[in-house]
């Protein structure tokens, strides 16, 4: 049995790696074909009557390490000096503006429909509003750098925006002055952690010459995300800036405070991890999505009753980001279409207290959603045709 389930998760694995290297030529994303892979082998189980125990906890436990890992992977890659403020401020009203548009909207919509609390109505569609990095990063490997940069900035922003707001709504019983001051407070508490860790990593890093270093560095990255997890600090932070530091650490080393880094040596190292973290990244992400495809009950995927809204809720977040990339003067194509819902939509709704939950955002409409604009996005990077440059006379 044991030989059994080795080939079968490296045949699996393999294939997942096929699928990555194929959707820049196919422009399917991988994750789509991820998902319908999962999906056909919890049939195929069934069909030749395989019995496998109940893999439903490990869901959110891969989503975690995913989470990290895309974000982390996302930020190593991002240059970031005086030239590119303008941008990445278009990336941050693009990730603020539309999650706070649908989030209101949409609590609203729930208010009238299931006569709960703006609060409670609020908890259960923030999931709704977030773009999945886990899901928009991978997709946009194959579009031009500035897509690709605006794409990992934006969906990490939105992940990191949306966290903060659910963790402030669904821990807090009442919205006050006291809440607001908490959040405040747990904010400079984790912009403090992440200066701390940030500089000890990076020294670290620098430092450490035994053969094994980035196996540590890493897993000291995740248990300061749980830890930070449990406390409800916006962990997210912790990780974005890390990466940003060690990816434009050439741009600042020769500030006093960092002169206790050698500059050669730790972006050579940043180099590694980046390496380190992409491989890793990958080999979570494979497993967290045909898991989640295994799981997809056929029933709560074309329950008729919650696919109205589901369309609605979808239509809606197309309509909203059309009108900020608009406003930013930002290329709609293929941009528009890559704003799928994901692993960070499971992971909060996994996540949202139960007496706060409600019948309309059940588990169908959340699988809906995440199918319908992985979808969409699928077609949308189909039918996109990259305009090519014509060649400069001589």
């Amino acid at each position: 049995m044991t030989s059994q389930v080795i080939i079968t998760l490296c045949v699996l694995l393999l294939i997942a790696y096929i699928f990555d290297i194929s959707a820049s030529k196919t422009r399917v994303p991988s994750v789509v074909m991820l998902l319908l892979l999962g999906y056909v082998l919890q049939h195929l189980a069934v069909m030749f009557e395989v019995i496998l125990p109940d893999m439903e906890g490990v869901l959110p436990v891969l989503g975690t390490l995913g989470l990290v890992l895309i974000v982390l992977e996302g930020s190593l890659e991002l240059e970031l000096n005086s030239s590119q403020f303008s941008f990445v401020r278009k990336t941050l009203i693009s990730a603020a503006i539309p999650f706070f548009i649908l989030s209101f909207l949409l609590a609203f919509v729930l208010v009238w429909l299931d006569g709960i609390p703006l609060k409670s109505a609020f908890t259960n569609v923030v999931p709704l509003a977030i773009i999945s990095s886990a899901i928009a990063i991978p997709s946009a490997q194959s579009l031009d750098q500035k897509s690709r940069e605006f794409i990992i900035y934006e969906s990490s922003l939105s992940d990191i925006i949306g966290v903060i707001v659910f963790n402030f709504v669904a821990l807090n019983a009442i919205i006050d002055g006291g809440a607001i001051f908490n959040f405040s407070f747990q904010l400079i508490i984790m912009l403090v952690i992440t200066l701390l860790a940030t500089a000890l990593l990076a020294f670290l890093m620098g430092k450490i010459n035994h053969h094994i270093k980035f196996g540590p560095i890493i897993l000291i990255i995740i248990l300061i995300y749980s830890l930070s997890k449990i406390f409800h600090l916006p962990a997210l932070v912790f990780i974005l800036l890390f990466g940003l530091f060690l990816r434009n650490f050439d741009e600042i080393n020769n500030w006093k405070p960092l002169s206790f880094l050698d500059p050669k040596i730790l972006i050579q190292e940043v180099t590694k991890l980046k390496e380190l973290t992409s491989e890793a990244a990958f080999l979570v992400r494979t497993l967290f999505f045909l898991l989640f495809g295994f799981l997809i009950n056929t029933d709560e995927l074309f329950n008729l009753d919650t696919l109205p809204l589901a369309s609605g809720i979808v239509l809606v977040i197309l309509l909203v980001r059309w009108g900020i990339l608009l406003l930013l003067r930002m290329p709609l194509l293929p941009i528009l279409y890559i704003a799928p819902r994901g692993l960070i939509t499971i992971l909060l709704f996994l996540s949202i207290p139960i007496a706060e939950t409600t019948s309309s955002v059940n588990k169908s409409l959340i699988i809906q959603v995440i199918i319908l604009s992985a979808f969409i996005m699928m077609m949308g990077m189909l039918f996109y045709k990259p305009v090519k440059a014509k060649p400069t006379a001589l």
